[in-house]
């Protein structure tokens, strides 16, 4: 949950979370629609979905309880070298080193590592920290330097004056704290598109997403991306006539929504509209929902503020 979050934006998803799914036996338990649910606003999906996975992967094979060794955690779905060994050090107290963003930014400032803060330096950087790691007491000292980088050392104006490792740092005996590691450039992908707000007997037409791919198994509104050259309403009634095989009438502007994700960008434009004639509706990928039901399914971040904005206006 914490991938491109801070904690105190977790929380609350983590405790809803747990009321949900207490257990492994739980979770497994649930369609994947439910779960993609209670992920709804932290991104990522696919960890939502990974976490599914491994739940089965546990009761079905460990009794429901989560394994101890380090091979079996990394055939998990999702479980990579810095998982395992968080798990193995908070769980159960195992001797293995964490490397998060904040250790290896911490690591790369003590040490004077330059560069940007990638995993290519994580080899050097566990060598220098093997001496002072500790046989017992793992966990601790793994959160302890995970919390130096959240809260003292950190991308921005440390608080070095503060810290309790500075009488060690290379990088502030130079006066390089503010350059290592070097800041990475992050780019997005801009895109445009138009969705469309359909509405028949009280209820509103959504559909399914692909079940890979970007933002896979969530629930949106019909519509897509605007083509060069394109005039809004062109790219809406083009959208609707190739999704849903009729065409558009009396399209009305409602709201823009700007939502970005890992790489793109995104303005969402909505329209309420009509349709010349039925849709093609597809069993299990594209169905009418009242607003009374529509908080129950899993939406794209976007498209979830295009419900809030709808329930706000009174279904009007």
């Amino acid at each position: 949950m914490l991938q491109q979050t801070t904690v105190g934006a977790v929380i609350p998803y983590y405790e809803k979370w747990l009321k949900i799914f207490p257990d492994a036996a739980s979770l497994a338990r649930a369609p994947l629609e439910r779960v993609l649910k209670a992920w709804q606003g932290l991104g990522y999906y696919a960890r939502a979905r990974n976490l599914h996975r491994t739940a089965k992967i546990i009761v079905r094979e460990f009794g429901g309880k989560m394994p101890s060794r380090f091979d079996d955690l990394k055939k998990l779905p999702g479980f990579g070298p810095y998982t395992a060994a968080a798990v193995l050090s908070l769980a159960f107290d195992q001797p293995y080193p964490v490397v998060d963003a904040n250790v290896r930014r911490v690591l790369m400032r003590i040490n004077r590592i330059r560069g940007q803060a990638e995993a290519k330096h994580d080899r050097i950087l566990l060598e220098r920290l093997k001496p002072h790691f500790p046989v017992k007491g793992a966990g601790p000292f793994n959160q302890a330097l995970m919390e130096l980088g959240a809260l003292i050392c950190k991308p921005r104006n440390p608080l070095c004056l503060l810290c309790p490792v500075q009488p060690s740092c290379l990088a502030f005996a130079c006066g390089e704290q503010e350059v290592i590691p070097r800041p990475k450039k992050r780019t997005y992908r801009k895109l445009e598109a138009v969705v469309a707000v359909i509405r028949k007997d009280g209820k509103i037409l959504l559909q399914k997403r692909p079940p890979s791919g970007l933002l896979a198994g969530l629930w949106e509104f019909p519509g897509g991306k605007i083509r060069d050259g394109e005039s809004r309403l062109t790219a809406l009634a083009r959208e609707i006539r190739e999704e849903l095989g009729t065409n558009v009438k009396n399209a009305q502007y409602l709201i823009s929504v700007r939502h970005s994700y890992t790489q793109f960008d995104v303005t969402l434009y909505v329209y309420e509209c009509g349709l010349s004639g039925e849709p093609r509706l597809r069993r299990n990928s594209r169905r009418w929902v009242s607003l009374k039901t529509i908080q129950n399914y899993p939406f794209p971040s976007g498209s979830a503020k295009i419900v809030n904005y709808l329930k706000n206006q009174g279904g009007s």
